[in-house]
């Protein structure tokens, strides 16, 4: 295991994280990967779309309906990711169809799934560090591989497993991200962190050597590019998402 937990705690970038776990997971029999998380999670919502952290190898056209038309609300494995934390075998999904506790639309989901071949893994739902956040992570077994083998892989390596994909969740958190919107400029993320430092505008525009206007009009646009009403606002966000306040290479 020491290799693969170097590479994930020296990587410099989310893509450099997903590459190494997506590798490494396929070594144990799992070729598609689907990892989510937001930050922004309350007790009816799990936050708007364009905020979550979404990385999967799965093939754009399964990803194009599952993601981005949002059926992924409603699968089995979701609903439980949410509201547990630990490792779960997809034999749950069966288990729940044998006692008729599958909903329309988690059935609609399951069908889709085995369209594409998506039949037998395991789902992770990582411990939140807050209580904003929860991250999860679906290993989906190559094709050919059905839920029994799949729990055998589980009891062989399962531990291994977990702790690697708990420390990549960790690193993923800990880099920069913005989810489907736009990142802030370098001029963005500075007078944002001025701001965070307790500055007046006029304290910026000096130390930038700008002009009070133009540091409004920064201020403005990071509130926008962050979808949130004030300053405040933008400076808790960013923060959160790891855009500002961080070492840039």
């Amino acid at each position: 295991m020491l290799p693969i937990l170097e590479r994930l705690i020296k990587a410099k970038s989310i893509e450099e994280v997903w590459s190494d776990l997506t590798k490494e997971m396929a070594g144990y029999g799992f070729d598609r990967l689907l990892y989510g998380c937001t930050t922004f999670k309350t007790a009816r919502s799990i936050g708007d779309p364009a905020d979550h952290m979404m990385l999967s190898n799965h093939p754009q056209e399964y990803l194009e309906r599952f993601i981005n038309g949002g059926m992924f609300i409603n699968g089995p494995m979701v609903r439980w990711a949410i509201d547990n934390e630990g490792s779960c075998s997809w034999r749950r999904i069966q288990e729940l169809a044998n006692r008729g506790e599958l909903t329309q639309a988690e059935k609609e989901v399951v069908e889709f799934n085995r369209q594409h071949g998506v039949v037998a893994g395991y789902s992770l739902s990582f411990p939140s560090l807050s209580a904003r956040t929860k991250g999860g992570l679906a290993l989906i077994a190559r094709r050919g591989l059905d839920q029994d083998e799949v729990d055998e892989i589980w009891e062989r390596h399962g531990r291994e497993i977990e702790v690697i994909c708990n420390v990549a969740h960790l690193k993923i958190m800990s880099l920069p991200f913005h989810g489907l919107r736009p990142p802030l400029t370098d001029r963005q993320r500075e007078v944002l962190e001025w701001v965070g430092e307790g500055k007046t505008t006029q304290d910026i525009a000096t130390i930038m050597g700008l002009t009070p206007a133009t540091v409004e009009k920064h201020l403005r646009l990071a509130r926008h590019a962050l979808d949130v009403e004030t300053t405040a606002q933008a400076v808790l966000k960013a923060s959160v998402q790891n855009q500002i306040f961080v070492i840039r290479n």
